[in-house]
């Protein structure tokens, strides 16, 4: 079987031939000028995973890097069937939603002594374990349950038998390179295989295991093991959220007939069209915005306190999107529940 197109040739591909979302230049242009003033802030640079984000963990270890693919191989389908009815998770006083739901709910167990980060543990952790690790504090659990089990159980495994238990040995295997990282990743661990069918061609997303080189990078700030020459090759991770906040900012254009769906609540199965092209459309504009923020930098003959890349523009624009998530009711998110986002 032929190899999938890699992430950006994927959204390249999709893009050129989408039909009922488009990439809109203009929209593009105003975006990348919203980023242009957090361009010298904490948001866009590699620290501000840590400093902008009570839950990620404070060291640069081993642990650390444990906590992060935990959190990853789990890092799917949040989304509440009713806005009013979720998921939450109370944590050191807080309550959490979503994605952080996720990471309070690791860092209770932890606190409660279970060993949740450790493949050893979670090889076999059994169904019943995952329920209570995750448990929701209303009557609305974390949707996927089985799924979160299974995928646990199968990246424990694989991690004792190809990796010594340590997520450390399969990133010091890419010798310092996030794309030999990215394909280490998909190679070995099945449910990071984010790969779908398009006009023909098998296209990549690649959405969690982009965002696991992207944690690596961040929680090891940049450095030592976490030093990636090429990180900028990484792209945005093509979820439900991003593609929500870039058509708010007029950056993706919806058909009339794809904008009624979503307004209905129709699920779009994964692989589905209209599902590819959303995903396919927002990957390829957040390379748009991310080169004409460069541009713009170097118009004003600033040098960018840190590497503008892909990564830190989804970071913020993900962050911006919960922030202002009351006005973003206008367009809603597309519904697709799967493992992959």
């Amino acid at each position: 079987m032929d190899s999938p197109l890699p992430p950006r040739e994927s959204a390249r591909f999709v893009a050129e031939r989408s039909r009922d979302v488009a990439v809109d230049g203009e929209g593009v242009r105003r975006v990348a000028e919203l980023l242009l003033a957090a361009s010298t802030g904490p948001a866009l640079r590699v620290d501000g995973w840590r400093a902008l984000h009570e839950l990620n963990p404070r060291a640069a270890d081993e642990a650390a890097l444990g906590w992060v693919f935990v959190v990853d191989t789990l890092n799917f389908s949040f989304w509440a069937e009713q806005e009013e009815r979720k998921c939450l998770v109370t944590y050191k006083g807080k309550a959490y939603s979503g994605y952080w739901s996720l990471c309070a709910a690791v860092n209770r167990a932890l606190d409660e002594g279970i060993p949740i980060t450790s493949a050893s543990y979670y090889a076999t952790v059994t169904l019943d374990q995952v329920r209570h690790i995750f448990r929701s504090d209303t009557d609305v659990p974390m949707p996927l349950m089985e799924d979160r089990h299974r995928v646990l159980n199968e990246a424990g495994r694989i991690l004792l038998e190809k990796f010594g238990g340590s997520f450390l040995t399969c990133v010091r295997k890419s010798e310092r390179s996030a794309q030999k990282l990215l394909h280490l990743i998909v190679e070995n661990f099945p449910s990071y295989r984010d790969v779908t069918q398009f006009e023909g061609k098998r296209v990549a997303f690649y959405k969690r295991a982009q965002i696991l080189v992207a944690d690596t990078w961040s929680v090891l700030g940049g450095r030592g093991d976490g030093c990636f020459p090429d990180i900028a090759s990484i792209t945005m991770f093509a979820d439900y959220r991003l593609p929500q906040v870039l058509a708010h900012l007029g950056a993706l254009k919806y058909s009339e007939e794809l904008l009624e769906k979503l307004h209905k609540g129709e699920m779009l199965l994964y692989g589905d069209k209209q599902e590819v092209e959303i995903r396919g459309c927002s990957l390829w504009c957040v390379e748009l915005i991310r080169d004409c923020l460069l541009e713009l930098i170097e118009k004003k003959s600033e040098k960018p306190t840190a590497e503008i890349n892909s990564i830190l523009l989804d970071y913020y624009l993900w962050d911006y999107a919960r922030d202002h998530r009351e006005d973003m009711k206008g367009i809603p998110f597309h519904r697709t529940r799967c493992i992959y986002y």
